[in-house]
């Protein structure tokens, strides 16, 4: 009889991940049955789907509050499932300020539980480490400094790289569409503005004053929007006022690796999407905004200074980061839209400096944009679950066992 699986994923790219993760599963034990809270993805992998978790994803302090109830209700229906004994595993994803419960609530009932993209409190809640420690039994770290530092901490850790790569592999680019859209006569721009709703409806209208700008100054260049769904699509289009319906602006949705492999460089939304824009080489500039609290709040407890995954990986940055916060019209937001102009401006007028940064990228992607996570971190999961290891496990000596002095929290 095979294992029963409880997923606890909560954002859109979990959902990717954890579907990958379930048909690794798959592989190694086919009676294994998986079930809990996640996304369309993972229902397509096979999962039973308890509650559309990723319906619920925010991000801030700020964007939590108004949704407590429903977070803490969909937590009762979970310790319902570990309560009844219907669970040998719980498997988390991300999505950490919920997770912690869900954790907490497995261990009531002493289910081992695995933290697969685990939060990274080497950059913010270092004093969260004690609440890891007792109620996760195996971190599954997906950076290279990770397990390092999780074990000095004392707490159970494995390097099995990125899923993100995984993702990336299995992707098949759709063809037609490059060679639609393919111009070598124009600098395209992949213009990335990220995957949960309230990020769109505030990345895009800053996002779009960029384009404005680099437009007025750069006629040979060309905007190609890679909008998650195509409801993100929509909102972006109904954005396009007045002049701005005449920019070399072009909205697409679920094209995003195809749009990526087409550009020459990219203005983004800090995610998981630059682990895809560092596998494929194409320089970028970061753009970022929260909201006042948030950005207050974060100021107190983010001890790591960057916030883009390959710039962590790094020694240099290597995506230029601009952050703001308040209003979409505040002092911060109008700095930030200058700066990234000034940045992304120099992308696409000086190809010396492009091929630069496209350096570095590739130097970068050669020691970490490797596939396999998934499947490592299947065979962890089976093997622990069926031989029960109470010791601590040894760092992984296939990975890298250096943390980089510029992005290692304090």
């Amino acid at each position: 009889m095979g294992q029963r699986l409880f997923f606890s994923v909560g954002e859109p790219s979990g959902d990717l991940h954890a579907s990958n993760l379930i048909r690794s599963i798959q592989q190694i034990s086919p009676s294994t049955t998986f079930r809990g809270l996640g996304g369309s993805r993972m229902i397509q992998a096979g999962l039973e789907l308890d509650y559309d978790l990723t319906t619920l994803a925010v991000m801030g302090f700020a964007e939590v509050l108004p949704k407590l109830r429903e977070f803490f209700r969909v937590a009762d229906l979970a310790e319902s499932c570990f309560a009844r004994g219907d669970v040998d595993g719980v498997v988390l994803v991300d999505f950490p300020g919920f997770n912690w419960h869900i954790a907490k609530r497995a261990k009531k009932y002493n289910i081992p539980v695995f933290y697969y993209l685990p939060p990274q409190l080497w950059a913010w809640g270092g004093w969260r480490v004690k609440k890891l420690r007792r109620n996760v039994d195996h971190v599954l770290c997906n950076l290279p400094f990770e397990a390092p530092w999780f074990h000095e901490r004392k707490v159970k850790a494995h390097y099995v790289g990125h899923p993100f790569y995984d993702a990336v592999a299995q992707q098949p680019l759709d063809i037609r569409f490059i060679d639609k859209w393919k111009d070598n006569k124009k600098i395209q721009v992949s213009v990335l503005p990220g995957s949960r709703d309230h990020e769109v409806h505030t990345i895009w209208p800053l996002q779009l004053e960029v384009i404005r700008r680099l437009a007025a100054k750069h006629p040979n260049a060309q905007f190609l929007i890679a909008a998650l769904k195509d409801s993100h699509a929509l909102w972006c289009r109904s954005q396009l006022q007045g002049a701005d319906a005449k920019l070399p602006i072009h909205i697409f949705a679920g094209k995003t690796s195809e749009i990526l492999e087409l550009s020459d460089c990219s203005l983004m939304k800090s995610g998981s999407v630059s682990l895809e824009l560092m596998a494929r080489g194409k320089p970028a500039a970061v753009l970022y905004h929260l909201s006042e609290f948030t950005f207050w709040m974060a100021k107190m407890l983010v001890r790591c200074k960057s916030m883009s995954l390959p710039n962590m990986m790094s020694e240099e940055v290597v995506f230029p980061e601009f952050l703001s916060h308040g209003a979409l019209n505040s002092a911060s937001a109008r700095k930030s839209i200058e700066q990234v102009t000034i940045e992304m401006s120099k992308l696409i007028s000086d190809n010396e400096y492009r091929a630069g940064q496209r350096q570095k990228l590739q130097r970068l992607a050669s020691q970490f944009a490797k596939p396999g996570a998934s499947n490592q971190a299947a065979r962890f999961i089976m093997t622990k679950l069926l031989t029960p290891d109470e010791g601590t496990l040894p760092i992984d000596q296939d990975s890298p066992n250096v943390v980089t002095k510029t992005n290692r929290a304090a």
